[in-house]
């Protein structure tokens, strides 16, 4: 299977895939450069979408999408109409599979409501993160490894220059149950 993982420059979900089946080809695509060595296009994911891809996963920046900025959202509405027509883009791409993940946001009324809605306790890390699958032709993600303690740890993070970095990772639990149940 062809797998494109797009907005991911951590290679967490590409390297998930790889580690439990090496026949697929799996590619992360980012405009920024991968952090882990691997198969990766440092470009638009947007030039990308035509490749004859079997499945989509992608997770699109949330900045002017989440509900956590909605407070700015009057002062940005021509950045707001960008990430939307981005979103959009990879929905509507002619790929078979698809999973769309972002925050909860504007995608709820602008798109429609998510299929699923996860957190990462569900798939062995404590903490509470409230994230939206949009999927095409892929089953809901089952929880692997329900775990208690449950903090905020994301939403609490202090500002810092890595920041919008730390909290784009996806969990190595989620990337590991979409692996094992899509892949």
């Amino acid at each position: 299977m062809k797998i494109l993982i797009g907005c991911e420059y951590s290679g967490v979900v590409r390297d998930s895939f790889l580690r439990l089946n090496r026949k697929h080809d799996v590619v992360s695509c980012d405009i920024l450069p991968s952090e882990k060595h691997g198969a990766h296009i440092q470009d638009d994911i947007l030039n990308h979408l035509n490749e004859n891809w079997n499945m989509l996963i992608a997770f699109p920046p949330c900045t002017h999408l989440c509900v956590s900025g909605a407070r700015w959202f009057k002062d940005k509405e021509f950045e707001q109409k960008e990430g939307i027509n981005f979103f959009m883009q990879m929905v509507n791409a002619p790929i078979e599979k698809i999973c769309i993940e972002n925050p909860i946001g504007i995608m709820s009324t602008s798109y429609r409501k998510p299929d699923q809605y996860i957190q990462p306790y569900q798939f062995g890390h404590g903490e509470t993160k409230k994230t939206c699958l949009w999927l095409k032709n892929l089953p809901l993600l089952k929880p692997t490894n329900i775990v208690s303690g449950r903090i905020n740890r994301i939403h609490n993070m202090s500002p810092s220059p890595t920041r919008g970095k730390i909290r784009s990772l996806t969990y190595t639990g989620i990337a590991h149950a979409m692996a094992e149940q899509w892949g």
